[in-house]
């Protein structure tokens, strides 16, 4: 196979859209959108830019849209236009009919109120309290809720946008970006470098901009500009070191957009615009790994995307291993191992909680028809992570290194499926050593389940530290008097996370006095706690569990706090209570796994 040949490229069959891009695909989009806060709509238009041979129709991707009109190329008269019958998570196929010498095709469109891309914040839900807010969600599969899209990660496409919003409210989306607002609310936006639908993102707000260092910055409200600035601060470093490790930076700028507490992740790697839960301001730079994974997505699965959610592994499985490089780079292997063994206690939990569908711990997933979020879970992750960890184990870092950056360097800006990887893999690593391949067992790590047998990384040694005082506090040390002194979110983290399962009120009343656990600034050492206190009845921290669970929208919090009050009768009711007042705070893409748990008839 020839691997540098991208001309070559055809599309991966995706069970999660509709188009079929081997016989018609967009590959440029020039939008015209108006924003009404006001309503709460999008409405514009689009002329797609098309490629096919004699195809007798287009099909985009649609799902709680109105499509007001379509036109052929330049015609003034419409053109009929049809759907596929309405599919649940899919929405409907679009289906456009061509005429042999059409070259791009215009849509008249709005969004509705179940457009589940958006979330539209009223004052009181931001920093600010001043302005009302939006932003957008498109990955995995809901782009296609704000924009007629061919929404699949294998089609990739370039866009402009002309943006109308109110005056007061700046723009920003994935692209090039304005730092100021203008007098005239109307912004326009280009993005040349081709892009996946899911990566298409609007944010909308009373917004300011610091800058970081030459080609990176922080977007934010205002009331919080200085304190994402003093956190970021080391953007640039980070992205210098990604660049020494696997090749230029194809993008231009790298900026961050920090938005109000119901983003539903800790990050979204827009490109141009990392999107960033305010969970990961911490007032010390401890939680700005997030930085670096999403940094490090501008290469995995930015320039080299999975070419359907079946293959979400080789976007965050490199993307892990990448970040913590960045990691080592900066902070040290100390810093990095502690990150690998967090994750591997996650992946270890999450197998445990996978135990009954062992297929969904294989790399290569099955996710046809089901709702590609089902596979967002620590094996793409933390699995991927652990492979590639192993790959560079046999062969050596140098080696792993040059492979890694030949992989970037042959499929950047294309979609990459797990099959055609296994194929470079072949190619360009194992190189026909019988013996490195059998010691590599690829197909036991992406077609099995679990890890095979004997794998784990390497302990982290500040984290034997942790262990010694954890000991010592479990053997009768008061909690005051162990040495956790410049102890990083990291070594607490893996404080908490190993606690006895069997904990006396009197021993939890110790340690959150000790270390004002309750009342943590740090949304993930909080979290790690409130998760104890719920499944050890102490009921001082509920009033912060609820406070929590209003304010903040993070998935990654919720799920195991919720389903850590449903674990008791008592909770089950108190975790709907809660429920009920926090909802409206959160997006669709946490709603939407929330309310199967939370809104079943008791």
């Amino acid at each position: 196979m020839d691997f540098n040949n991208n001309q070559a490229y055809t599309f991966s069959k995706d069970p999660h859209s509709f188009s079929n891009p081997n016989l018609a695909h967009v590959h440029h989009v020039d939008w015209d959108l108006k924003v009404d806060f006001d309503q709460k709509k999008i409405s514009g238009s689009g002329v797609y830019h098309i490629r096919h041979q004699q195809a007798p129709e287009i099909v985009l991707d649609v799902h709680h849209l109105r499509i007001i009109c379509a036109w052929l190329d330049d015609e003034e008269q419409p053109e009929e236009f049809t759907f596929r019958g309405e599919k649940p998570f899919l929405g409907q196929g679009l289906q456009i009919p061509l005429k042999p010498g059409t070259q791009k095709i215009r849509l008249a469109f709005e969004t509705t109120p179940a457009s589940g891309a958006l979330q539209w914040l009223e004052p009181e839900q931001t920093a600010g309290k001043t302005e009302t807010f939006l932003f957008t969600q498109s990955q995995a599969i809901l782009a296609r809720t704000w924009l007629p899209c061919q929404d699949s990660p294998s089609v990739r496409f370039t866009y402009t946008a002309r943006v109308q919003v109110p005056p007061n409210l700046l723009p920003l989306m994935s692209a090039d970006n304005p730092q100021e607002k203008n007098n005239s609310g109307t912004y326009f936006f280009r993005m040349d470098q081709p892009i996946p639908s899911y990566l298409l993102s609007l944010a909308i707000g009373d917004l300011a901009f610091a800058p970081l260092g030459e080609r990176c910055g922080v977007y934010a409200e205002p009331s919080s500009l200085e304190a994402a600035a003093y956190e970021f601060a080391e953007t640039e470093q980070m992205l210098l070191a990604a660049k020494n490790l696997y090749g230029p930076y194809r993008w231009g700028r790298y900026d961050l957009l920090v938005l109000p507490p119901s983003f539903p992740f800790g990050g979204m790697e827009n490109p141009k615009l990392t999107f960033a839960t305010p969970t990961i301001i911490a007032g010390d730079r401890s939680l700005t790994s997030l930085v670096a994974h999403e940094l490090a997505h501008s290469w995995s699965g930015n320039l080299v995307t999975n070419a359907t959610w079946n293959d979400f592994w080789l976007n965050e499985g490199f993307t892990v291993y990448f970040e913590r490089r960045i990691m080592e780079a900066l902070y040290g292997q100390d810093y990095a191992q502690m990150l690998h063994w967090l994750g591997y206690q996650d992946l270890r939990h999450t197998l445990e909680e996978l135990s009954a569908k062992p297929q969904d711990t294989c790399l290569k997933l099955n996710l046809e028809n089901r709702d590609p979020d089902e596979g967002l879970t620590e094996i793409a992750y933390e699995k991927g992570n652990l492979f590639l960890c192993r790959l560079e184990a046999l062969v050596g870092r140098a080696r792993f290194d040059a492979f890694v950056n030949k992989y970037f360097s042959t499929f950047q800006f294309t979609s990459m499926d797990t099959a055609r990887f296994e194929q470079f893999l072949e190619k360009e690593l194992v190189n026909g050593d019988e013996e490195l391949k059998q010691k590599v067992n690829a197909s036991a790590w992406i077609h099995s389940p679990g890890i095979p047998e004997g794998i784990a990384p390497q302990k982290a040694r500040l984290f034997e530290k942790v262990a010694a005082e954890l000991q010592r506090w479990e053997t009768g040390t008061l909690a005051r008097q162990l040495a956790t002194h410049n102890w990083s979110t990291h070594e607490w983290l893996y404080f908490l996370s190993n606690l006895p399962k069997n904990l006396s009120l009197t021993q939890m009343q110790e340690l959150d006095e000790a270390f004002g656990f309750t009342a943590s600034g740090n949304a993930e050492i909080q979290a790690e706690w409130l998760r104890h206190s719920i499944r050890h009845g102490y009921k001082e921290a509920y009033p912060a569990l609820e406070a929590f669970l209003v304010r903040v929208g993070r998935r990654k919090f919720l799920l195991p706090l919720y389903k850590a009050l449903l674990e008791t009768e008592e909770g089950t009711g108190l975790a709907r209570e809660i429920y009920r007042k926090a909802r409206p705070n959160y997006h669709s893409v946490s709603t939407s796994s929330l309310d199967a748990l939370l809104l079943q008839t008791p």
